[in-house]
């Protein structure tokens, strides 16, 4: 007899599970809630992967149900025969050229070259160095761990990586693609949702990968172009006591021998280039908020904040010299 208290419970379990199997089709990201086009022609490829499963699973335990529960005799030479070749050879290989087919097809869209705007990007340590390259530049306008695109436009990449196998990927906007020390690879995308969407190396590089996360926002044209031509600029001038007296730490502390700042002596490579950094969404390649807590907390203990970064630690400062210096940095927008 079937115990009918426990259906209600079944069928809440069951959509228990498939609440958790699709929690993570949404978000800024995931693969599955695509904001470009190069993302949606893979998600779209996901789908047809999936109902493709789906339907292999369910003829493969029908015919498996229909023979041992429906017609249970022996069969004929004939009928193991086309079992065999039918559903062991012909249909796989079918179904697996026609999607490898399909696959090799649709390559050639991620590799196609930009509208104009190329964008280098180098793996760190654990970050992202980003450099900006308008059509018809021969100078970059260099950034770092932030990525942005103008929306409807196809953006070239150029990655690269300066010592280990890095993989770079921000699932909304399109597929990954590794990063080799000494190796160029290529990739575009071309979002067409404006937003902000969280990318990842996707390849274990070290101590700290999993706090190796790149900032993307892709923004109308006309928004992104005012933006780049303010991201050109040199640093702004510290505005208050407080961001001058940061200035001078800055300087005495000899932070411009890793740290560039455009407009200023500083012209150091060995870290991400702050310019600009205030203006950025995260500190530390997604680590850390950008805030004035964030830098001061990053200032005194990087090593703590992200194991095997290769920034020194500055314990020795006062809290008033770190608020001071975070105040300066924090006004590099």
């Amino acid at each position: 007899m079937t115990d009918r208290g426990n259906l209600p419970r079944g069928r809440a379990a069951f959509w228990l599970v498939v609440s958790l199997a699709l929690a993570a089709c949404d978000g800024d990201q995931s693969a599955l809630d695509p904001a470009g086009e190069d993302a949606s022609v893979l998600a779209l490829l996901f789908w047809v992967m999936v109902a493709g499963a789906v339907v292999l699973f369910l003829m493969m335990n029908g015919l498996f149900f229909y023979f041992t529960r429906v017609k249970v005799r022996s069969q004929s030479r004939a009928v193991a025969r086309w079992l065999i070749v039918g559903g062991g050879i012909v249909l796989p290989v079918t179904v697996l050229g026609a999607l490898l087919t399909w696959g090799l097809t649709i390559l050639p869209d991620h590799r196609q070259a930009g509208d104009g705007l190329r964008i280098r990007v180098t793996g760190e340590q654990w970050w992202w160095r980003v450099e900006y390259w308008p059509e018809g530049s021969d100078t970059p306008i260099v950034s770092a761990n932030e990525l942005r695109f103008p929306a409807g436009r196809r953006t070239e990449l150029i990655l690269s990586s300066a010592h280990v196998i890095h993989s770079f990927w921000i699932p909304a906007l399109g597929g990954k693609m590794d990063m080799f020390p000494g190796r160029e690879t290529r990739l575009s995308l071309r979002p067409t949702e404006p937003g902000r969407y969280r990318g990842q190396c996707a390849e274990f590089c070290g101590t700290s990968h999993a706090w190796m996360a790149i900032e993307a926002q892709v923004m109308p044209p006309e928004a992104f172009a005012a933006w780049l031509g303010t991201e050109a600029r040199s640093a702004n001038l510290p505005a208050t006591a407080a961001a001058q007296a940061g200035m001078a730490l800055f300087n005495r502390e000899g932070c411009g021998a890793c740290h560039a700042i455009r407009g200023t002596p500083h012209v150091g490579r060995v870290g991400p280039d702050l310019t600009h950094v205030g203006g950025r969404a995260t500190l530390a390649a997604g680590r850390l908020p950008m805030s004035i807590e964030a830098l001061q907390a990053w200032i005194v203990q990087p090593d703590r904040l992200k194991p095997g970064a290769l920034m020194p630690a500055y314990p020795h400062l006062t809290r008033a010299e770190t608020l001071q210096l975070a105040t300066y940095l924090r006004g590099l927008e």
